[in-house]
């Protein structure tokens, strides 16, 4: 099966609309939206017409194309379109030589960024794809990852990234690790962050008007779309992160300054893996002495705490007491507090 750019691009749009089960997409709708993606990509007058709509649908519900289980509902005189299985995607296909190629292709373009500044992370992508997608022909697998399928709340990370893409509402049953039992929230997911192994989707609750609430999604019960009007926001997330570690972000504490001196045993697992990206170092007296500057929170205290006996706090001391406090109280490592 050959695809141009196009084509492919024009398929991956219909993809989209047919897996969101928030909206009712009429062949207008798909035709406005193939085109509005055409026009971005091409630039004005490279849209299609409606004849080669439904072409491109039949190719994709074909056998040689990608088979699609298409539901055609009627609603009144008109006729709207949905996967019949709204978890199936064309992207959960197994790869045909055009797509290979195509992501060859890019591979390739994406290899020229590596080990340019704000790129570093194309570094360890470029392996991974090659590894998982059969890129390199070797029967061994050569490179492992930091995960667990057996991860509760991982069934829901899907969903919301789908929600957070068609701008959808959900209405959320959630437990607390404080909450003897359930509760429900309206909520309207912006972003998804994974800290500590754990994944954790940002949003607005709706009740309390707050933007930034996050939810871990392993206390999550059950999510469900709802018919209310998604209201979007314009927070830039990396800058919102940036001021801490981890994910609870306290907003009435200011940044502080914390420095902190580690022994000389532990001093290269901190400079080559640094606390944060404000961190500096310096030697002093034999310790190695780092100094970050963020808004102190649980998952900072818990960091500290994981060097056990390898750290000392020297500023500020309240949270130099804070840290002996919890010592005493017998922290253990997977006490994440989050």
């Amino acid at each position: 099966m050959s695809i141009n750019k196009n084509a492919l691009l024009r398929y991956r749009v219909l993809d989209r609309c047919f897996r969101n089960t928030g909206r009712k997409y009429f062949w207008q709708d798909l035709l406005a939206e193939v085109n509005k993606a055409l026009e971005e990509f091409n630039g004005p007058g490279s849209g299609i017409e409606r004849r080669q709509l439904y072409d491109d649908i039949r190719f994709m519900e074909s056998d040689q194309g990608w088979g699609i289980p298409l539901d055609k509902i009627r609603d009144g005189r008109r006729v709207y379109y949905r996967y019949a299985d709204p978890e199936f995607s064309i992207s959960n296909e197994p790869l045909n030589e055009s797509e290979v190629s195509q992501i060859e292709a890019a591979i390739s373009v994406l290899s020229r960024f590596a080990g340019a500044p704000q790129f570093e992370w194309v570094q360890e992508l470029i392996p991974v794809l090659q590894d998982r997608l059969g890129l390199k022909e070797t029967s061994k697998e050569v490179i492992s990852l930091e995960s667990n399928i057996d991860l509760k709340g991982i069934e829901y990370l899907n969903p919301l990234y789908d929600a957070i893409i068609h701008e959808q509402v959900l209405r959320v049953e959630y437990q607390d690790f404080k909450s003897q039992q359930p509760f429900e929230l309206v909520f309207h997911p912006y972003h998804l962050k994974q800290y500590n192994n754990r994944w954790f989707v940002f949003g607005l609750n709706e009740e309390l008007e707050i933007p930034t609430w996050n939810l871990a999604l392993d206390r999550i019960q059950a999510i469900e779309h709802t018919r209310g009007e998604y209201r979007t926001t314009d927070i830039d997330w990396n800058e919102y992160f940036y001021d801490i570690i981890g994910v609870t972000k306290h907003h009435d504490r200011e940044l502080e300054t914390v420095i902190l001196e580690f022994a000389k045993s532990a001093a290269p697992y901190v400079e080559t893996k640094p606390l944060h990206p404000s961190q500096k170092s310096e030697w002093v007296e034999g310790r190695l002495r780092v100094t970050i500057r963020v808004i102190p929170n649980y998952e900072l205290e818990s960091l500290i705490l994981s060097y056990g006996g390898n750290v000392q706090v020297e500023e500020p001391h309240y949270l130099k007491e804070k840290i002996e406090e919890r010592k005493s109280a017998g922290w253990n490592p997977g006490d994440s507090g989050v």
